[in-house]
C-alpha cells in the first residue's frame, strides 16, 4: 500500500475512534471520552495532513469522508443499537462504489 493511503488509513481509523468518543462524551460532559476526541481529531489531522503530501485534497477528503461514513454507521450499530433504514444503507453503498470508482480508475489518485 502506498505511504499516501497508509496514512489516510490510519487517520480515519484516528476520526472514527474521536467520533465514537464524541458520541460516548455525552456533549463533552464526561472527561475520559471528551480527551480521546481531542487527541484522536487531533491525530486524524495530521495524518491528513501527511496524506496531502501525495493526494489532492478532492481525492484525499472524498475517502476520508465517505470511509468515516461507513464506519460511523457499522460503529453507530454496534455500540450505540443505531438503526440505518434500506435507504440509508443504499445511500452508503453508493458511497463505497465512488470510492471504489476513484481508486480503480482515476489518474488523479496515486496507484
Amino acid at each position: 500500500m502506498p505511504k499516501a493511503y497508509l496514512f489516510l488509513m490510519i487517520a480515519v481509523v484516528f476520526e472514527t475512534i474521536g467520533t465514537t468518543a464524541l458520541q460516548a462524551s455525552n456533549q463533552f460532559s464526561k472527561l475520559v471520552p471528551s480527551v480521546i476526541v481531542v487527541i484522536s481529531y487531533a491525530a486524524a489531522f495530521y495524518l491528513m495532513a501527511q496524506t496531502l503530501r501525495y493526494l489532492p485534497v478532492g481525492i484525499t477528503y472524498a475517502i476520508w469522508s465517505g470511509l468515516g461514513i461507513v464506519l460511523i454507521a457499522v460503529i453507530g450499530f454496534l455500540v450505540f443499537g443505531q438503526k440505518l433504514d434500506w435507504p440509508a444503507l443504499l445511500g452508503m453503498g453508493m458511497i463505497v462504489l465512488g470510492i471504489l470508482v476513484i481508486h480503480l480508475f482515476s489518474n488523479t489518485a496515486v496507484h
